[in-house]
């Protein structure tokens, strides 16, 4: 009898198992579900919905949708509809993933951490950092230090470069958590620094932002594809906050 109770005990913990299990595993996938719900596509593929040239209320005609991407159409700066395009929505720790294509001897950029305010910063980069976009080989912008695809520009040069050639796709990350800043380009960590800290303020001293009091000490901020004047394309635009 007592060998009965046992094999009854232990058949009613292996039942017990049975059930936890397919809980457990239905857990797991809640979990990993909630965890993809966090990443947000900012750009649809079909409109600019999200989004405004800065200093301006809705995206100026310079930029338009091709083939799903944001594309710049070429063309001098100041033209009619043209600017930098900037999202709605300000972020503070994020983790933003992108794909770009530029044109030849093309330069643009990502700007993050920009504080919306075309009457007191003319410019997006007056308090936003960027990463460089740039075709190395055709603009001029590539014999300088510090200005290469994939840099924090100005500030710190990518190491190693992995920018594909004119007209292939890149895939970039940018990972900004705690004053922890982070490049990937193409799937290979190039940029690592710390903002905000003494040797931050150095380092923006010993810059061209020098003359830009505001410059980097915003932490939270908008994100803005660059007008640099020439033809590029955006695609794939999503972001996590952290």
């Amino acid at each position: 009898m007592k060998k009965l109770a046992v094999q009854f005990v232990a058949f009613g913990l292996l039942a017990l198992s049975a059930v936890a299990q397919p809980n457990a595993k239905a857990m797991n996938k809640a979990k990993s579900k909630k965890a993809d719900a966090k990443w947000e596509k900012i750009f649809d593929g079909k409109t600019t919905s999200g989004w405004h040239t800065y200093g301006q209320t809705d995206a100026g005609a310079g930029w338009d949708i091709q083939n799903g991407a944001l594309h710049l159409k070429p063309g001098g700066q100041g033209q009619t509809g043209r600017g930098d395009l900037v999202t709605n929505d300000e972020y503070g720790d994020f983790n933003l993933k992108l794909e770009w294509k530029i044109s030849k001897g093309g330069n643009s950029g990502v700007i993050f951490y920009i504080k919306d305010d075309k009457q007191k910063y003319p410019q997006t980069y007056n308090t936003g950092l960027e990463m460089q976009v740039l075709d190395n080989d055709g603009h001029p912008d590539g014999k300088i230090h510090k200005h290469r695809a994939g840099d924090l520009y100005d500030l710190v040069p990518c190491t190693p470069e992995t920018v594909k050639p004119v007209g292939e796709w890149n895939q970039a990350e940018v990972i900004s958590k705690g004053g922890k800043l982070q490049f990937i380009l193409n799937g290979t960590p190039v940029v690592a620094t710390t903002l905000w800290t003494d040797e931050w303020k150095q380092m923006v001293a010993a810059s061209k932002f020098k003359t830009m009091p505001d410059f980097g000490t915003y932490k939270t901020g908008k994100i803005s594809l660059q007008d640099h004047g020439n033809e590029v394309w955006f695609r794939n635009i999503m972001i996590r906050k952290l």
